[in-house]
């Protein structure tokens, strides 16, 4: 599906190198002028937060939790607090007491679901598009790179890896590996409950690789790497663009997957 993207400003051609499997430049391709489109921070933060919440599922609490005791208040003249309590002494129902109910708990009816137009979330993908092109964006996310060009396109042939030894010797030869030991060493333990909920490393966000195609020996090959995403050109969005509603992620283009760029999004000038 082709989207129009209407920009104010002229297109200008990029020219970025192509590179292969040992990190040798062997070509240049011409982006395409979706990467020209300006970035919008606010509008990729929407779009985020958007996708974001729209996998969020309402939740809420039984209207009887903590209200299950038979309790009544002895009144004064006990030298016990005015809160309502079981024969043998015991404070029940109010927030503060052991087993009672919660004070604000969670609402079904709650919104939690952020909207936006349809216009909007392309625009928002065109501009995270481009974001991934302006070494000074990336470098703010926190990414490292040893290239002075971005964003880094790659021959179809050279994520045809099967091995994640042989994804790391791809990694390496474009000087990005630093990238993914940076996630690795920053992987942490998380604070709080979320440890026993299935949650308990948090692991950075590192490189991005954009394919043309779905290729299942390359996601094995590159989901042992920390941080490490694959993604078809199709599928692409801003929850994989934008990590947090912060554009400029550190991302790697195939020849191909441009093509499919070019394709989905047509910028027009005006």
């Amino acid at each position: 599906m082709s989207e129009k993207l209407l920009v104010s400003e002229k297109i200008v051609e990029k020219k970025v190198p192509v590179y292969d499997a040992s990190g040798n430049v062997i070509g240049e391709v011409v982006l395409p002028n979706v990467f020209s489109f300006p970035v919008r921070k606010d509008l990729i933060r929407r779009a985020f937060l958007a996708s974001f919440t729209a996998r969020l599922q309402p939740k809420g609490r039984d209207p009887l939790a903590g209200k299950r005791r038979v309790g009544e208040s002895w009144g004064i003249g006990h030298s016990v607090a005015r809160v309502p309590r079981l024969d043998n002494g015991r404070a029940v129902l109010a927030p503060m007491t052991r087993g009672g109910r919660l004070a604000h708990p969670p609402r079904v009816e709650k919104v939690v679901r952020e909207r936006i137009n349809k216009k909007e979330k392309v625009r928002a993908i065109a501009s995270a598009i481009a974001a991934t092109s302006h070494p000074e964006l990336v470098r703010l996310r926190g990414h490292l790179f040893e290239k002075e060009v971005l964003p880094i396109v790659v021959d179809d042939q050279a994520l045809s890896v099967v091995k994640t030894s042989d994804a790391k010797k791809l990694l390496k030869g474009l000087g990005v590996f630093v990238d993914v030991e940076r996630a690795h060493n920053k992987t942490r333990i998380r604070a709080g409950k979320g440890k026993m909920r299935g949650r308990r490393y948090v692991r950075p966000k590192s490189l991005l690789i954009v394919v043309h195609e779905e290729n299942l020996d390359t996601y094995k090959a590159f989901r042992n790497l920390p941080g490490v995403d694959v993604v078809p050109a199709s599928m692409l969005s801003v929850i994989h663009l934008a990590p947090g509603g912060v554009p400029g992620r550190l991302t790697i283009y195939t020849k191909s997957a441009l093509e499919v760029l070019r394709k989905r999004f047509e910028v027009m000038s005006f």
